[in-house]
């Protein structure tokens, strides 16, 4: 096949596995310090900009859907599923190898904040831009928010036409 990422598919999808492990894996271990850290209150990183919030979230990004855990729990492993569907999809080629990250990263938050879920009923947040007093995140969401935004950049302005049938009609 012309452009070949790498020799195998093997040796590409271990490549994307450990990627996604290390996502999660660095997600969790920023969870941990927050709950650890910020249990006995705030810290302003740069005054009226960054701070370090402790809170606790039972819904989605900007508390949508706030206590409606049994939602997520089961939306999460459907688009866990779909994005893996479309991961696994990808044409085995150079050009698609942006998407094959962000689709990697989107699975990476999901599972991330995930986890948290299962394991608290409840995601932990903590960074807060207080200076345009954004919702409280973590780490897991800036994996979703950048893979999403990314994504649909790469499908509008870096695909051509003939790229983008390609992978559409791959998936049918």
């Amino acid at each position: 096949m012309k452009n070949m990422l790498y020799k195998s598919k093997k040796k590409y999808y271990i490549f994307f596995l450990i990627y996604i492990i290390l996502l999660i894996l660095l997600d969790q271990w920023t969870k941990q310090i927050a709950r650890e850290a910020l249990s006995s209150g705030n810290v302003v990183l740069i005054p009226g900009v960054l701070e370090l919030q402790l809170l606790f979230n039972t819904g989605a990004a900007f508390s949508i859907l706030n206590g409606k855990s049994l939602v997520f729990f089961i939306l999460t492993p459907l688009v866990a599923a779909l994005v893996t569907y479309f991961f696994l999809r990808l044409p085995f080629e150079r050009k698609y190898l942006r998407m094959a990250f962000c689709l990697s990263t989107l699975f990476a938050g999901a599972i991330g904040n995930y986890i948290d879920r299962v394991a608290f009923h409840k995601v932990t947040d903590f960074i807060y831009f207080s200076l345009i007093n954004f919702p409280v995140f973590n780490v897991a969401d800036i994996y979703v928010t950048l893979s999403v935004i990314f994504l649909l950049i790469f499908l509008i302005f870096g695909m051509s036409d003939e790229d983008l049938n390609t992978w559409i009609k791959k998936n049918r």
